[in-house]
């Protein structure tokens, strides 16, 4: 997939406004537009400007790309980092969800998702004087968490970044700092909801909501499946071969003991149920054994796997 840059497309500057982005639009759009212009590539080019200008023109959109930075060229390979849009708090109808209709490329559904997203707020205002109350828009954000938080619960301050347009028609980002409480069992890809943390309401109307989409900070020993985390558990050859005893670190703090059976094969999988992430119908730990084989460096460790090979008639290879 290739990165594309929307400034560049329509011809804008980065630091635009909001009336420099639509003027540009306009012009390019009469340009290319395949009624008038009947060069081969004209309908191509009338589609890139108009996806430019569906994520330019709007503020959350345009502010989630931004974020990414500068140094993204036209045409470069690119794949989005992970979490890119973790913090990043944004309303119905915002980067979260498309309501661009036109076809959409690879790189802009990789960002911004693929359909339309609903829009406004929940209240439906049939007649005029209920269009005068409507509850706030409810606003999305994703963020991250410590795996021992859906074992444990916790309480948390998290930092999102609303964006904003100010006077000028300049796009920027207000910070805004929130207490929450984890609890426990929560998994990755669940919705956490601040009833009344969304969108100001009109009239009489109250705020919208805030969903907080969790996701964990990688970590350096376990992996989630689910419910279900994965540990690797290094052996040395004897430990595997003769069985051994061993002390498994937990997502929880604590640590368990783990008997190794004998002859244990790399890439045995034990399960511990029940140990994975905790709920009504918990989750389970999953070890698997890899084999971490010592490196022969002095003369007697040479020697000890000469004879560890006199000791075997062991082939490993079946060609």
């Amino acid at each position: 997939m290739q990165f594309k840059d929307y400034y560049e497309t329509l011809g804008v500057a980065r630091n635009a406004t909001e009336a420099d982005i639509k003027s540009a639009y306009r012009k390019l759009a009469r340009k290319y537009h395949p009624d008038v212009n009947k060069e081969k590539d004209a309908e191509e080019r009338f589609k890139e400007v108009g996806e430019a200008y569906a994520v330019l023109k709007d503020t959350e959109k345009r502010a989630a790309y931004d974020q990414m930075g500068s140094n993204w060229k036209s045409g470069q390979d690119f794949t989005p980092p992970p979490n890119w849009n973790e913090g990043f708090e944004y309303s119905d109808g915002g980067f979260g969800g498309s309501n661009y209709e036109g076809d959409q490329s690879e790189f802009f559904e990789s960002l911004f998702g693929r359909g339309k997203h609903r829009q406004g707020g929940r209240g439906a205002h049939p007649g005029q004087q209920q269009a005068m109350h409507l509850k706030g828009q409810d606003h999305h954000a994703k963020i991250l968490i410590d795996l021992a938080d859906a074992y444990n619960g916790a309480q948390r301050t998290i930092a999102l970044h609303m964006p904003t347009l100010d006077t000028s028609g300049h796009v920027s980002t207000q910070e805004r700092k929130l207490d929450v409480s984890i609890p426990k069992g929560i998994k990755a890809g669940q919705n956490l909801r601040l009833s009344g943390q969304g969108g100001p309401g009109m009239g009489q109307g109250g705020p919208g909501d805030l969903y907080l989409e969790i996701d964990f900070h990688p970590h350096p020993m376990f992996r989630v499946d689910g419910k279900d985390i994965y540990l690797d558990l290094a052996l040395a050859p004897w430990e595997a071969a003769l069985g051994t005893s061993v002390k498994i670190p937990t997502p929880a703090g604590s640590a368990l003991e783990l008997t190794i059976p004998v002859n244990t094969a790399a890439g045995r999988k034990m399960r511990l149920k029940g140990k994975g992430i905790p709920s009504k119908e918990p989750g389970d730990l999953y070890v698997v054994t890899t084999i971490a084989i010592p490196p022969a460096q002095t003369d007697a460790q040479k020697e000890a796997y000469q004879a560890f090979e006199k000791a075997f008639e062991f082939k490993p290879r079946t060609y």
